[in-house]
C-alpha cells in the first residue's frame, strides 16, 4: 500500500526515507496488531490497543448497561488509534489535497496552509458531526442540568470514551506530522500553540472527569473552527471569497461568550452545589480505591480549570481582535494606495495639422475651406 509516488529512492533509515514511507511504516504496525488478534496466545494484549479497557457492568432501569473508566492501559489504545490517524492523513493528503494542489498552482507558504486547513477541516467536521450526535443521544441538549448533576462523572458510555480516546490520538499525531509534512520553522510555533491547548484541554476534560461539559464545549469549538478553516479553503482558490470570514468573525465571537457562559454555570455554580463529591465505589473487583483529587473536581481544582478556561477565551479574544485590527488598517492602506496611483487625468488636445484639420476624411483649411489641390503639368 503506497501513499506517496516515489520519484527517488532514498537509503533505509535515511531522514528523507522516513518522512516519505512513514505512512507506510506505520501500516505496517498496525497490521502486526491486527494479526495478533488471530492467535489466541497473542489476542489478549492485541485487543488492549484497540478495544477501550476498563470496562464496568453496572444495573440501571434498561437493564445491565457497560460504562467505561480511565486507566494506564487507555495509553496503548491511544497509540493504536495514532497510528491510524497517521494512516488516515496520508490519505487525506495523497487522494484529495494533492489532487486539488495541482489544479491550484499555489505557491510554497499558501500550499501549506492550504494542505493545514483541509486536513483540519476533514478532522473538525468529522468531529462536530460526532460531538453532536453524542450530545444529542446522551441527552445533554434536551436536560442541560445533566452537565453537573450527579458529578463526579466517573463512569463513561462507550461511545464518549471513545470519543476522548480518538480526540487524544489525532492531536498526539499532529506532533509528528510537523515533521513528516516538512513545516516551516516560521508556521511550527503558531501550530504548537493550538495542538498543546487542545492537547491540554481534552486530557483534563478526561482527567477530571468533566466529559460532559468537555464534549459540548468541544462542539462549539469544532464548529467555529469548521467555519475558519472553509473560509480559508475558499480563499486560497479565489481571493475575492472574504465575506465568509465575515460570517467566521461572528461565530468565533459567539463561540467565545456562550463558551464562559457555559463554563461559569456548570463548573463555577453547577459543580459546586453537586450532591456527590465522595468517592466512587464501583462493581469491579479492581480500580476502585483512586485519590479524591482524580476522582472528583474538588474546590481547588474546579478553580484552576474554570481559571485556566477563561484566560484560555481571553487570550483567544485578544488575537482575534488585533487580527481584525490589523486587517482594518490594511485595508485603509490599500485603499489610500489606490486612490493615490490613480490621479485624474488630463485632457488631450487634438492636434492639427499646419493646413489645417481633418473632417470626415477631408483635409480642412484653417477658414474652413478645403485647400486646392495642384494641377500637374501635362508633358
Amino acid at each position: 500500500m503506497a501513499f506517496r509516488r516515489r520519484n527517488k529512492s532514498y537509503p533505509f533509515f535515511s531522514q528523507e526515507f522516513l518522512i516519505q514511507n512513514h505512512a507506510d511504516i506505520v501500516f505496517s504496525f498496525v497490521i502486526f496488531i491486527l494479526i495478533g488478534l488471530m492467535f489466541e496466545a497473542t489476542a489478549k494484549t492485541a485487543i488492549l490497543f484497540i478495544q477501550p479497557q476498563y470496562n464496568v457492568t453496572t444495573l440501571s432501569p434498561e437493564g445491565e448497561v457497560t460504562l467505561y473508566h480511565y486507566g494506564w492501559k487507555d495509553c496503548a489504545t491511544i497509540l493504536f488509534y495514532f497510528f491510524i490517524a497517521i494512516i488516515l492523513h496520508a490519505v487525506v493528503q495523497e487522494y484529495l489535497l494533492d489532487k486539488v494542489n495541482r489544479r491550484l498552482h499555489l505557491s510554497k507558504s499558501k500550499n501549506t496552509k492550504f494542505n493545514e486547513s483541509g486536513q483540519l477541516c476533514v478532522f473538525h467536521l468529522v468531529s462536530s458531526v460526532w460531538s453532536f450526535y453524542i450530545v444529542l443521544t446522551e441527552g445533554y441538549l434536551l436536560h442541560p442540568s445533566s452537565l453537573w448533576e450527579n458529578y463526579p462523572h466517573a463512569h463513561l458510555r462507550f461511545q464518549v470514551k471513545f470519543f476522548y480516546l480518538t480526540q487524544l490520538a489525532y492531536w498526539l499525531h499532529a506532533l509528528p506530522e510537523l515533521y513528516f509534512q516538512k513545516v516551516r520553522k516560521e508556521e511550527i510555533s503558531r501550530q504548537l500553540q493550538y495542538i498543546c491547548l487542545y492537547l491540554l484541554h481534552v486530557s483534563a476534560a478526561y482527567l477530571l472527569n468533566l466529559s460532559r461539559v468537555g464534549l459540548v464545549l468541544l462542539f462549539l469549538q469544532y464548529v467555529s473552527e469548521l467555519g475558519f478553516h472553509i473560509a480559508r479553503l475558499f480563499y486560497f482558490t479565489d481571493e475575492n471569497h472574504q465575506k465568509m470570514f465575515d460570517l467566521w468573525a461572528v461565530s468565533f465571537v459567539f463561540t467565545r461568550m456562550v463558551t464562559l457562559t457555559l463554563m461559569f454555570l456548570a463548573v463555577g455554580f453547577g459543580l459546586a452545589r453537586a450532591e456527590n463529591q465522595g468517592h466512587i465505589t464501583t462493581t469491579n473487583n479492581t480500580h476502585n480505591v483512586r485519590p479524591s483529587f482524580i476522582y472528583n473536581c474538588s474546590n481547588p481544582f474546579r478553580m484552576i480549570v474554570l481559571l485556566l478556561v477563561c484566560l484560555t477565551q481571553s487570550w483567544l479574544l485578544w488575537k482575534f481582535i488585533r487580527f481584525q485590527l490589523r486587517r482594518w488598517r490594511e485595508f485603509r492602506h490599500e485603499q489610500a494606495v489606490r486612490k493615490k496611483a490613480a490621479p485624474k487625468q488630463p485632457l488631450r488636445t487634438l492636434k492639427r495639422d499646419s493646413l489645417g484639420h481633418h473632417e470626415n476624411g477631408v483635409l480642412k483649411a484653417e477658414n474652413g475651406a478645403s485647400p486646392r489641390t495642384k494641377k500637374l503639368k501635362s508633358t
